[in-house]
């Protein structure tokens, strides 16, 4: 099964669409964040990340 990611939220999905902004989700993606705790986290905040989870760094 293939990892996507979310063109709009850059949430690392194995669906066809995100499950929180139900947009498509691409295979052209690189580097991996994972959050845990975005209220916490300085790098949730500069990149407008609310939710726990795994992020990709770029998508295309």
């Amino acid at each position: 099964m293939t990892e996507k990611a979310c063109t709009r939220c850059k949430r690392i999905t194995s669906d066809e669409r995100c499950p929180v902004c139900n947009v498509p989700a691409s295979t052209n993606w690189s580097g991996l964040l994972i959050v845990i705790d975005p209220e916490k986290s300085d790098i949730a905040r500069e990149l407008d990340i609310k939710l726990p989870g795994e992020y990709a760094l770029r998508v295309r």
